[in-house]
């Protein structure tokens, strides 16, 4: 084994009954986590790195053993050693809901209305034992697109506004995520894997919530790195609410928290780009961006979208967020 291995690595695997395989690096993303493909003979196992102080695998094992438990389709789980950072979980292949879709775009429909059906599974579990997707939460995820997009376009804005906007445009909704449902919060096509019995894989789930039952749908109908058309979001909102009692404020909602999840993904990325140095991410904000003003629309976002008509320039908007400096 290399140096870039995790350290203790060998230990780890003899004592998982893995000693002697073959580790294989794979692609990273946007954390400290890294993964690698184990294998034995015939046989292959996930390896996830997550070294502390920087990452803790012990949420992201609590609520996979969680899932697994409600009967939803998370990894199991081979070995862990927490202190270390290291868990061995099963290996779901390498057909990413985003990737197969490239290769056959005829199946997206049926793809999303599975996912879909699972986020319909998970809602009727009881919430897990996690902790509540609070105001201030939200508050401070939507604080991001001022700390981060504002200032790298040069513009001084209403910070205090910004705050008082949210409060305004989320009190309604508050009451109606109340027992609430598990909310996986990056439910969309990259963390979907399609597994070959036809089930449908979950990972990268160990922020989970207790918060309301559009958010997920929204990750997945307003997904960042991939186009899902008008028609399609359309469709899949039918299909959920035909299949769970949604208030009659539901759709307000699911405007409400996305605008709030867009114009937080918008923070992440430029934050992305000026601090840690990755511009690939810079070119997914127009399609987030173009999602938010969508959602801006809706009255539920009035306050809003009063904070961004007299704080962004329209020129800035109508670019879908503009070149950052």
């Amino acid at each position: 084994m290399t140096g870039s291995l995790p350290a203790g690595l060998d230990e780890f695997l003899d004592e998982a009954g893995w000693g002697g395989s073959l580790v294989e690096p794979l692609v990273g993303d946007a954390s400290f986590r890294r993964y690698f493909r184990v294998r034995d003979g015939g046989r292959s196992a996930m390896l996830m790195d997550a070294p502390p102080p920087h990452e803790d695998p012990a949420e992201f094992l609590r609520v996979g053993k969680w899932l697994i438990a409600h009967g939803l389709r998370a990894p199991a789980i081979h070995a862990e050693d927490v202190e270390r950072g290291l868990v061995l979980i099963e290996d779901f292949g390498a057909d990413r809901m985003r990737d197969w879709l490239d290769d056959n775009p005829d199946g997206e429909e049926a793809v999303y209305s599975h996912a879909v059906d699972a986020l319909v599974a998970l809602h009727a579990c009881p919430p897990g034992p996690f902790n509540l997707y609070d105001m201030a939460h939200y508050q401070r995820e939507a604080g991001l697109f001022v700390e981060w997009f504002c200032p790298l376009q040069g513009l001084k804005v209403d910070a205090g506004g910004w705050t008082a906007a949210w409060e305004a445009a989320l009190t309604p909704m508050m009451p109606r995520q109340n027992p609430g449902v598990t909310v996986l919060r990056d439910y969309h096509a990259e963390n979907i894997m399609l597994l070959p019995d036809g089930a449908q894989g979950l990972i990268d789930f160990q922020d989970a919530l207790v918060g309301h039952r559009a958010y997920d749908l929204v990750s997945l109908l307003q997904d960042a790195r991939r186009d899902v058309s008008p028609e399609l979001e359309r469709a899949m909102l039918d299909r959920y609410r035909a299949q769970v009692e949604a208030e009659p404020d539901f759709e307000a909602d699911y405007a409400r928290l996305g605008a709030q999840r867009n114009a937080k993904i918008v923070g992440i990325f430029a934050r992305l780009w000026k601090r840690a140095g990755k511009p690939r991410y810079l070119a997914m904000i127009p399609r987030v961006w173009q999602a938010m003003e969508r959602d801006l629309q809706h009255p539920a976002l009035g306050p809003v979208a009063a904070w961004f008509d007299a704080n962004v320039p329209r020129e800035i908007r109508d670019n879908g967020g503009g070149e950052l400096q």
